[in-house]
């Protein structure tokens, strides 16, 4: 018998009811209370096509809510979809007397929430995980109003740490011939450096000197979940608008070059937020690029410095900093500042030196640091290797980091080390040009000449 067959028999017909009741679903109007029903309904079920059937109509119903009867939704999964504090006071009692392995499981069942298992069993749809990352995402948007949520967040934390492991992941590289669709995604994704349209695309994917590459799970099919791009380089890049434009410094064969540089990682699924891809991206495409290119002795970034104009903005109102300083930061006020030489010669003897300040010595409450893009590099391993001056003119470049770029260094020999280091102590891996910089803002606090 063909069981292959038989399987895919079976699959048409549970998706082809799926696809029924979904559609009279969609012909009735809905509320909360019919998706609690449903939800309900899908707990109960003890059948796999009825379950898959159940689970395609109750995503039905949640994608035809409005925001009001989603977050109706949500309140109703926090209170009616959680534990029972009953079963987990009968499981830590029978665990307190017997102290062994059957007890304490129950006791691990007794704590979980409901709600876990119908986000497992909402799963069971053919497209139910894309449909539950894009239901977080809703969640998501209502936590800062809604903190008595953020359980329902754990739930979705906890399951997505495992269904999106690293082991699920696909690599694929991205170029020219890759399928339109997936291109489409790669446009509307870029959350770094805006990609203008289909030649700008064609750019950073069809060049010799470029690589893009993305991760993708088996159960969301064409959907990213995170890519990169990258711009082989002869030595370290410095500049952003040469790599977007192609117009200079890219190399003719890519056997010339002796660096790459990620110069773009975007995070493509708001619903995954918090879900750690990008170390495994980058440590994967490292690989990819070595065997590639052996020549290849830097794998650095260029990284924006987002959130760096702001704290700067704040600076100049504390008395921290000498009148001096304040007075030079005010500059950042004059319309195109980085047009005039000799402002931008001011500005430089206190920007950098701040910035090296606000890399390696800001901490946000967790003491951890202040900047986003430096948590995840110096999480990674990266060493912090050079900032660089008006490194992006773009108007966003100056208005988030008054120009500033910074790259992040990855030696492989270096990064488990520097990992360990910031995970246990802290300590922030830098070249010895970014300490002199941090030196120089301390005199600058003291009153002192930078020089």
């Amino acid at each position: 018998m063909n069981m292959t067959f038989l399987q895919e028999l079976f699959n048409n017909i549970t998706q082809r009811d799926a696809l029924l009741r979904r559609r009279q679903s969609v012909a009735s109007a809905v509320d909360h209370t019919h998706l609690v029903k449903a939800c309900q309904a899908l707990l109960e079920s003890d059948g796999e096509a009825s379950s898959i059937a159940l689970a395609s109509r109750a995503l039905a119903i949640y994608q035809r809510l409005s925001q009001s009867e989603k977050l109706r939704f949500f309140k109703r999964l926090a209170e009616d979809f959680a534990a029972e504090p009953e079963h987990i006071d009968s499981a830590y009692a029978a665990y307190r007397d017997a102290r062994d392995n059957r007890t304490l499981q129950q006791l691990f069942e007794a704590c979980e929430p409901l709600r876990q298992e119908l986000f497992r069993r909402l799963n069971f749809a053919s497209d139910g995980t894309y449909e539950l990352v894009n239901m977080r995402q809703d969640l998501l948007s209502l936590l800062r109003d809604q903190p008595d949520l953020a359980p329902i967040d754990d739930d979705f934390a906890h399951l997505f740490g495992s269904w999106f492991n690293r082991g699920f992941l696909m690599l694929k590289r991205i170029d020219w011939n890759t399928p339109a669709s997936i291109l489409e995604k790669i446009i509307r994704y870029e959350a770094v450096h805006e990609i203008q349209d289909w030649d700008d695309l064609r750019r950073r994917l069809d060049a010799r000197d470029r690589r893009c590459f993305a991760f993708f799970h088996p159960a969301i099919g064409d959907e990213p979940l995170i890519f990169v791009e990258v711009a082989l380089h002869k030595g370290l890049p410095s500049r952003i608008q040469p790599i977007l434009s192609g117009e200079e410094g890219g190399i003719d064969d890519p056997e010339d070059a002796d660096s790459a540089a990620f110069f773009g990682i975007s995070n493509c699924q708001t619903g995954l937020r918090g879900i750690s891809f990008g170390n495994f991206l980058i440590k994967q495409v490292v690989q990819e690029l070595s065997q590639e290119l052996p020549q290849l002795k830097y794998f650095v970034t260029l990284s924006p410095v987002p959130g760096f104009a702001q704290w700067l903005s704040e600076q100049r109102q504390n008395d921290h900093w000498p009148a001096s300083v304040r007075d030079t930061l005010a500059e950042l006020d004059t319309p195109d500042w980085h047009q005039d030489k000799q402002r931008q010669e001011r500005l430089k003897a206190t920007l950098q030196p701040l910035a090296a300040r606000y890399l390696i010595d800001e901490k946000n409450r967790r003491g951890l640091p202040l900047n986003p893009v430096a948590r995840f590099h110096l999480g990674n391993g990266a060493k912090l290797q050079r900032i660089n001056w008006l490194g992006d003119t773009s108007g966003k470049g100056i208005k988030q980091a008054a120009g500033l770029m910074v790259n992040y260094l990855y030696v492989l020999d270096d990064i488990e080390r520097n990992h360990e280091n910031y995970t246990a102590n802290g300590t922030i891996a830098c070249s010895s040009d970014v300490r002199d910089l941090a030196k120089r803002a301390r005199k600058l606090a003291k009153g002192e000449p930078a020089k």
